[in-house]
């Protein structure tokens, strides 16, 4: 079998065998469109060896009716029931067969290194590295959700303080920039799912399952396999860091490829999981150099899905530098920021599209706290939710500050003494290094779903849908409960993990090969103490 392996051309790409047991009677399927096609067969002792090729539109080797058509076969474990799979194109004949169990699925034994997938172009020898000076590393992230790009910018500045321009960090959205239709519109597709929260649910638990991703992750490398092996190329990454959940599988198997094949050196591939607690299964892949997680929880779900434990890192979420400065005292930064010096300020967050209830959460506050308190609100690009805010009329005495998108989210949280926000991972992590108790008034279905417990359970905020009870639980906070006010304060500090940033930034550094290792100089910034 090893044998076998060894012998295959350089237009394959492992894993296009999906073993499961699908016995019973004869049937099949045609879908009109989009050429696939799928069938059972009676139950046989011993399935057929899977067969599978593909045009590669230049000179290849094999037999068949297409020139350039590349052929290989596998000899597939026994079973009961066997299946076929074709996946057909003017461009591309795309098989998998299954047939066998699960359990060689997973075991690895049923991944059939058998499916020409794109065009590659194996190097003469051993690829080198275009140099400037610098150690290139390639963040990947898509714009599903403000929270990844926030992440790729943050490990990216951290490089930068750490290591000044030793280092070139480039943050790219590979599926949008280097994948064909449908596959770039990611973003889109998301936010349409998002809007409609029960097929967000359905959509992502129905991706949870591995016997559901990883085949499925394997087709999509076919069909995506050139153009994300060409970003390699545009970019020559010396490490490859994902902040992303969908870019594991794909553009890992297709690197490692790359590298097998001499199409480029030998590059460490690393994940940071930018959820805290309901993490979902892509995020972890065994093949990974490293993985960093921010809680016990999602240490624990990777190490059940097949990671070891040398390869985890528990640090917490990269958060902005920013964050961790040592900021001026509160009248003073209030001042600077227009607040008012002396009242309990609560900062009020509608995300970087002012989405959610806003305006009732500013109403709330205005008839339930009124001039007992000053509220800021960040109503993000939403012009026509800063135009509507700031044309109301508030209670007399009432300090109230509107603003739009804005860069200096880390004083103004300093300044603050209490927030409102979605169960957004990020801006909890951000909190919780300002010492900021949280109310929760909204989550994304599942992901943020965990993020509830977090807080709650750690004593360091609450959930409250209502605007009105949010209110009256803040007017609380800022009298009779003033102590347990003060004590979620000092909790938030407590499992704060201001340092995140740079201990994964440290770490990442000793994933590159020596001679393009950073070193750190002094600390641009005053920094916190730690927790």
């Amino acid at each position: 079998m090893e044998q076998q392996r060894r012998s295959l051309p350089p237009l394959q790409l492992a894993s296009t065998s999906l073993h499961t047991s699908l016995g019973g009677a004869r049937q099949g399927l045609q879908l009109p469109g989009c050429g696939l096609q799928c069938g059972s067969s009676e139950a046989a002792p011993r399935r057929q060896p899977t067969t599978c090729s593909a045009a590669a539109g230049g000179s290849g080797s094999g037999s068949g009716k297409r020139s350039g058509q590349a052929r290989s076969s596998r000899q597939g474990s026994g079973g009961n029931g066997g299946a076929r799979f074709n996946f057909s194109s003017r461009a591309m004949r795309f098989g998998i067969g299954a047939g066998g169990g699960a359990a060689a699925f997973f075991g690895g034994s049923g991944l059939a290194h058998a499916c020409p997938l794109w065009p590659l172009r194996p190097a003469a020898g051993a690829p080198k590295r275009q140099r400037d000076g610098k150690t290139r590393v390639l963040i990947l992230m898509s714009d599903t959700g403000g929270g990844h790009r926030a992440s790729a910018e943050a490990l990216k500045a951290g490089f930068e303080e750490l290591y000044g321009d030793k280092y070139h960090v480039d943050v790219l959205d590979i599926w949008t920039h280097h994948t064909p239709y449908p596959f770039n519109q990611m973003p889109k597709t998301y936010s349409f799912l998002v809007k409609y929260g029960f097929l967000w649910r359905a959509a992502f638990n129905a991706w949870q399952p591995r016997i559901v991703h990883v085949p499925c992750s394997t087709a999509s490398s076919a069909i995506v396999g050139r153009r994300v092996s060409e970003a390699f190329d545009i970019y020559q990454p010396d490490l490859v860091v994902s902040v992303h959940p969908l870019m594991q599988h794909v553009p890992l198997r297709i690197m490692r490829m790359r590298i097998k094949y001499g199409m480029q050196p030998p590059t460490n591939f690393a994940t940071v999981v930018t959820d805290l607690t309901t993490c979902h299964n892509t995020w972890f892949h065994p093949g990974v150099d490293r993985c960093y997680v921010a809680t016990e929880a999602s240490l624990n779900q990777a190490l059940r899905l097949g990671l070891k434990r040398e390869q985890m890192r528990l640090y917490g979420l990269p958060i902005r530098p920013a964050f961790g400065r040592a900021f001026p005292a509160k009248p003073k930064l209030r001042k600077a920021l227009g607040m008012d010096l002396d009242k309990p300020a609560i900062l009020l967050v509608g995300g970087g599209e002012g989405m959610g209830p806003v305006e009732k959460t500013v109403d709330g506050v205005a008839r339930n706290i009124g001039a007992d308190c000053q509220l800021v609100v960040i109503c993000g690009r939403n012009a026509k939710l800063v135009e509507k805010l700031k044309n109301k009329e508030y209670p007399a005495g009432m300090h109230v500050l509107i603003k739009g998108f804005v860069t200096n989210m880390p004083e103004l949280m300093s300044a603050s003494d209490v927030i409102i926000t979605k169960a957004g991972p990020g801006t909890i992590s951000e909190a919780l290094i300002c010492g900021l108790p949280m109310v929760l008034n909204a989550f994304v279905p599942c992901q943020e779903e965990g993020n509830i417990p977090y807080v709650t359970e750690n004593k360091v905020g609450v959930f409250e849908k209502s605007p009105e009870r949010a209110a009256e639980i803040i007017r609380g906070w800022f009298g009779e409960r003033r102590a347990e006010f003060e004590e979620m304060g000092r909790r938030c500090k407590a499992i704060a993990k201001p340092h995140a940033l740079f201990d994964i930034c440290r770490d990442l550094n000793t994933l590159v090969p020596a001679e393009l290792q950073g070193v750190t100089g002094k600390a641009a910034v005053p920094m916190l103490a730690a927790a």
